[in-house]
């Protein structure tokens, strides 16, 4: 069986403001801000918090997609992440942590939602 590659594809450019840089996925621009930057702006979203929104948007959005498909009435997904990195090696996470909050159906419909997601 051959699979098809799912490919995405994000484009980021300086932009002539230290610290700052253009990013385009799709038709979709953004700003991402490197927080320590010495002169930054540090306005927009760090890397690290753009990272951490993909993450969490994914479980949200696994958890609505699959919720639609076996008929469990979610109400709505909350997912709140948080990394922490030690101010000397800030390329690595040291640890993450999730927390779902799914509203609208039974702690055994949540887990078993929240089990999907952690077995992907």
């Amino acid at each position: 069986m051959s699979a098809t590659m799912q490919i995405n594809r994000v484009q980021s450019v300086t932009t002539g403001i230290p610290g700052r840089a253009l990013n385009s996925a799709r038709t979709n621009h953004f700003v991402i801000d490197h927080a320590g930057h010495a002169g930054g702006p540090a306005e927009a979203l760090t890397p690290a918090e753009s990272f951490l929104a993909g993450v969490s948007a994914c479980g949200a959005l696994l958890i609505e997609g699959r919720a639609a498909e076996d008929g469990i009435p979610l109400q709505r997904a909350e997912v709140a992440i948080e990394g922490a990195r030690h101010p000397d090696n800030l390329a690595d996470f040291a640890s993450v942590s999730l927390r779902f909050d799914l509203h609208g159906l039974s702690q055994d419909q949540a887990e078993q939602l929240v089990g999907v997601y952690k077995d992907r």
